[in-house]
C-alpha cells in the first residue's frame, strides 16, 4: 500500500465510524446541549476534564464556550480542569494522580453544574474519580467515552448523558469526540440565540 492509499483508508475509516455513530449519538447530543443550556440559564457552569488528547478536547470545549464558537455571543462560564499545572502537580504529589480532577471538582463544583468528562476508554482512574466527585457535588455529567463505555458508563445516573463513540480505535474515538464537541457548541448557540438567519 502506498502512502496516498493509506491516507484514503484513514479518511474512509473516520467517515465510516462517524456514520456508524450518528444514529446512537443524535438524540443524546440534543439532550446534552439542552442540559448544558438549562444549567447556564440557571447560573451554573461547565467543568471539563480529560487526559492527553482528551485534555486538549476538554480545553477546546471550554475555549469555544468562554470565547465564541461560530457566532457572536457573550462568553459562557466553562472551565477546563486540565490547565493549572501547579494545582495538578500538587494534588498528584500530595495525594494521587487519580485525584487531580476530583479535588478540583470538590472545591469548584456546585449543584446544577455540569461536568464534561472525556475518556476514550471510560476507564481512566482520574476521570472515574471526577465523575464520582461530580455526583457527590450533585452535578450532572456529560461523558464522552468509547468502546464499551468502561467504568464511567457504570457510574452515570438517569439524568446524566453518555456520548459513546462506537470504535476500538483511540484515534477514531477522538475524531468522533471532537465532532460531538462541535455539535454541542453549535446546539448551545442555537438554543441560546435561535437559528441563524
Amino acid at each position: 500500500m502506498n502512502l496516498n492509499q493509506r491516507v484514503t483508508r484513514l479518511f474512509e475509516e473516520s467517515l465510516e465510524t462517524k456514520r456508524r455513530c450518528l444514529p446512537r449519538l443524535e438524540a443524546p447530543l440534543v439532550s446534552a446541549a439542552e442540559m448544558i443550556v438549562e444549567g447556564l440559564l440557571g447560573g451554573s457552569k461547565i467543568l471539563s476534564c480529560g487526559n492527553g488528547g482528551s485534555a486538549a478536547d476538554a480545553q477546546h470545549f471550554a475555549s469555544e464556550m468562554l470565547n465564541r464558537f461560530e457566532r457572536e455571543r457573550p462568553g459562557l462560564p466553562a472551565f477546563a480542569l486540565t490547565t493549572d499545572s501547579s494545582t495538578l502537580t500538587s494534588i498528584a504529589n500530595d495525594y494521587a494522580y487519580q485525584e487531580v480532577f476530583a479535588k478540583q471538582i470538590g472545591a469548584l463544583g456546585h449543584p446544577g453544574d455540569v461536568l464534561l468528562a472525556i475518556s476514550t476508554s471510560g476507564n481512566s482512574l482520574n476521570i472515574v474519580r471526577a465523575v464520582e466527585s461530580a455526583k457527590e457535588q450533585q452535578m450532572k455529567v456529560v461523558a464522552l467515552t468509547g468502546g464499551d463505555g468502561g467504568r464511567v458508563a457504570t457510574l452515570l445516573h438517569e439524568e446524566d448523558i453518555e456520548l459513546r463513540a462506537d470504535s476500538s480505535s483511540t484515534a477514531r474515538i477522538q475524531e468522533v469526540h471532537l465532532l460531538c464537541i462541535h455539535c454541542l457548541c453549535d446546539l448551545v448557540d442555537t438554543l441560546l440565540l435561535g437559528e441563524e438567519g
